[in-house]
């Protein structure tokens, strides 16, 4: 069974070349369109073995669902990346705290990112 990434973007393009990388290394992708979402599917799916997480969406960003998850004891163990424009120190610093153990950089090389999720569902 291949393993399956949760991909919580708002943005369609962004999940699809996400989900093209990740698809061709033989990942199965499960697609979220913000946090809220995100944090649902991720609750309700056992299966997902890794999330990679925009940081700025409507409804809840991707911080707000990190330190969500953070605080469950089901779904904290799953490991995320946060994929995201953003570079503020402050930023990756509380990502950290919420339990993220990567930050990569839009617009993402699909090597590095494929190499991460290799790395982390491993």
């Amino acid at each position: 069974m291949s393993k399956r990434v949760l991909v919580v973007d708002d943005s369609a393009t962004v999940r699809q070349m996400v989900g093209t990388t990740l698809g061709q290394a033989g990942y199965e992708i499960v697609e979220a369109v913000d946090g809220a979402d995100g944090l649902s599917k991720l609750s309700d799916d056992h299966d997902i073995s890794m999330v990679i997480c925009d940081i700025n969406m409507p409804r809840m960003s991707g911080l707000e669902m990190m330190e969500q998850i953070a605080q469950s004891k089901t779904i904290r163990k799953v490991p995320v990346v946060m994929l995201t424009t953003e570079g503020q120190p402050a930023l990756i610093q509380r990502a950290r705290q919420a339990g993220a153990k990567g930050w990569i950089v839009k617009p993402f090389k699909p090597d590095l990112l494929l190499a991460a999720v290799n790395k982390l569902t491993a």
